[in-house]
């Protein structure tokens, strides 16, 4: 391996959220984001651009344009234009200017749980109501209920659906039959599809992940779709993403919200990190995806030998693991509490992300495996304590 995902870093005292708000002696395995250092050219680009010694009012240049078009091409055999990018500071601020553009007050806004809880935060924030379509738990997997889906839509008339693909919580990489079938209904009913898109590029061997607009022109026409390379590189703190509008009525209505928001002035370091990680770290990310995969396999292999009555939901993709403690009869919130309570271990409980998680609790493996370890051994403990 070229790069050393084993490598200790201190994270502690640094303004951290992941560390410096977690309890002195808690393993923190909660926030999405990765313990690893990035990689060197994007830390090169960096130190460059800070040593000309002025960060004014910045502009984004076609060099960021071009990375991110050929990164779609390159890694999703998906063709995009420049004129389709709309530069932003963040995946959730551009949600909340979506649903502030095309949504009225009280307006309904369709999300598949158990699903990222920031969803359901900006549907609120901007006066609009959650409407649930709960993805169906089988056999430890999850599918897509279509009958309720469809029943919701006709029933309610959400005005936007906001889809998580891959999808944070439960790992699934949705398959292009699903995506299909979804994007019809919302056509059929004229729901503007929202495609979430942020772990596309953390999928695992055997998966392949859809861009929701290489479906179709139908599927290009009704939909925006929201990228960037953070979670992919480790660079949550520069506040750099990308809306995808094809059609140019939506891209002009949208533009005036993001503009009134002003959330289109990028970070000027993550602009030169984002340029740097599509054009030159291709190969640190084809190396994550191997570190992450053994930690995954890890998990489940400790889960099995030393936890067999949790179950590890299979990940196709994120670092995020789901894992299913139904048996333990408890409450996760209070499951989470007695892990950082007496096993020193911080993750997050399944009800946060809706009524139908909170079975089931978050693990962020995106560390060292000996902290994984650690973790799983305090975890095992915890439980044995009971």
């Amino acid at each position: 391996m070229k790069y050393n995902f084993d490598k200790v870093i201190n994270r502690k005292n640094t303004n951290c959220y992941k560390w410096d708000t977690t309890k002195d002696g808690v393993i923190p395995m909660w926030v999405a984001d990765m313990d690893f250092e990035v990689a060197q050219p994007i830390l090169n680009s960096i130190i460059k651009r800070t040593n000309h010694g002025v960060f004014g009012y910045t502009v984004v240049d076609d060099g960021y344009f071009d990375a991110e078009i050929n990164w779609w091409k390159k890694r999703f055999n998906c063709e995009i234009k420049k004129e389709w990018i709309e530069p932003t500071t963040g995946v959730i601020p551009s949600l909340a200017s979506i649903i502030q553009t095309f949504c009225q007050k009280n307006d309904k806004v369709l999300i598949q749980t158990p699903v990222y809880h920031y969803f359901a935060i900006s549907i609120k924030n901007s006066g609009c109501e959650v409407l649930e379509n709960e993805l169906i738990y089988e056999n430890d997997k999850y599918s897509v209920d279509l009958k309720d889906f469809e029943i919701k839509i006709k029933t309610h008339n959400p005005k936007l659906f906001i889809l998580c693909n891959p999808h944070n919580q439960v790992g699934k990489v949705f398959s292009k039959d699903e995506l299909k079938a979804m994007g019809e209904i919302c056509q059929k009913y004229n729901v503007l599809v929202v495609s979430d898109e942020i772990h596309r590029d953390l999928v695992y061997k055997g998966f392949f992940h859809t861009p929701y607009i290489s479906l179709g022109e139908d599927f290009l026409q009704n939909s925006i779709t929201c990228t960037s390379a953070t979670k992919t590189f480790n660079l949550a703190g520069l506040k750099a993403s990308n809306i995808v509008v094809a059609n140019k009525d939506l891209r002009v209505k949208l533009d005036k919200t993001l503009n009134k928001n002003e959330i289109k002035s990028l970070n000027v370091f993550g602009i030169e990190a984002t340029k740097t990680a599509y054009q030159e770290c291709e190969d640190w990310l084809d190396e994550l995806l191997v570190y992450l995969e053994k930690n995954r396999d890890f998990v489940d292999n400790f889960l099995k030998e030393n936890l067999p009555n949790l179950k590890l939901i299979e990940a196709e993709a994120t670092y995020l693991l789901w894992i299913d403690i139904s048996s333990l009869k408890i409450k996760s919130k209070d499951f989470t509490k007695k892990l950082e309570d007496f096993g020193n271990v911080r993750v997050i409980s399944g009800i946060t992300f809706g009524k139908n998680g909170d079975n089931f609790i978050r693990v962020n493996i995106a560390c060292r495996k000996d902290i994984l370890k650690e973790a799983l051994l305090c975890i095992k403990k915890t439980i044995e304590n009971f």
